[in-house]
């Protein structure tokens, strides 16, 4: 039996569910940083975002062209998203899922993502940078802890 192998994060923001899931899917382009630690593609003017709801994608747009990283499975604004999740160095099939759950705490959301399926992907993957279980789940929780901590700062409370 293998066991699964899940990275996890878990953020509050200062605002509404609903509010928390729109920052999230329709401003992932400014709350997603920038760089070759965070995106597939080394152009300074890469665009990463969700396209449609369940059946829809997400993807990095540049000049050279679009790379999709993965289908939208879930799409429950204000409670779930669930999406597939590729790098740019993975075969033909080789998928991750990422769940993000949006729950109402405190008077805001805590925002809890879970990277799981790594199990699937071989021991010597390009992903893994050589790292045993363990130290690649930790650096993938970094990964999304640094992304988590721009969503934060993307979801302030907005005064209408």
């Amino acid at each position: 039996m293998t066991t699964e192998q899940i990275a996890r994060v878990t953020t509050f923001l200062e605002v509404e569910p609903g509010v928390a899931f729109t920052v999230f899917t329709e401003e992932t382009n400014l709350w997603w940083r920038r760089g070759p630690r965070f995106r597939g593609s080394h152009a300074a003017d890469s665009v990463v975002r969700f396209e449609g709801g369940a059946g829809g994608r997400l993807i990095e747009e540049d000049g050279a062209g679009t790379f999709e990283i993965g289908r939208v499975l879930t799409w429950e604004p204000g409670a779930r998203l669930c999406f597939e999740w590729r790098g740019r160095n993975f075969a033909p099939g080789e998928l991750t899922q990422v769940d993000v759950r949006f729950e109402p705490s405190q008077g805001g959301t805590r925002v809890v993502l879970e990277h799981r399926g790594w199990e699937a992907l071989r021991p010597d993957h390009p992903v893994r940078h050589g790292q045993d279980v363990p130290a690649f789940l930790a650096m993938m929780g970094m990964w999304w802890g640094g992304l988590a901590t721009s969503l934060r700062s993307q979801a302030t409370p907005r005064v209408e």
